[in-house]
């Protein structure tokens, strides 16, 4: 069974940083892409950034790019999301997600795969 973990959120003013960490478990970590996704209050989930299995390749939501950087570590069965230079306007719940698909880096718009519950990223002004 896939368990995903989220951690790091919290409460942060504007222009600050915060590192968020996701722990993988039930399947062979290595084999799988890995991706954020965010939900603000009452707003839909949106895609954040994405990594492949092999961390070679990552993309990001307009929004983010140049501040959030998605890494990973296989041994850790962990990703990560270093966020940078943070706004009020990214404030929402955190999600990581796993693909059901091996060797697969889903499309920013696929919502399939395996979730975590979530940690609260606050940005105040």
């Amino acid at each position: 069974q896939v368990q995903l973990v989220e951690s790091g959120g919290g409460l942060v003013q504007a222009g600050g940083s915060l590192r968020l960490s996701c722990a993988a478990s039930g399947r062979t970590f290595s084999s799988y892409a890995m991706r954020w996704f965010r939900q603000a209050p009452g707003k839909e989930r949106e895609f954040v950034a994405a990594i492949s299995w092999d961390g070679v390749t990552t993309y990001y939501a307009d929004s983010v790019k140049g501040r959030f950087t998605i890494s990973r570590d296989n041994a850790k069965n962990t990703v990560y999301l270093q966020m940078n230079s943070l706004k009020p306007e990214d404030t929402a719940v955190y999600y990581c997600n796993q693909p059901t698909r091996l060797h697969y880096l889903p499309l920013r718009t696929e919502v399939a795969g395996f979730w975590g519950q979530g940690t609260q990223v606050t940005v105040s002004s």
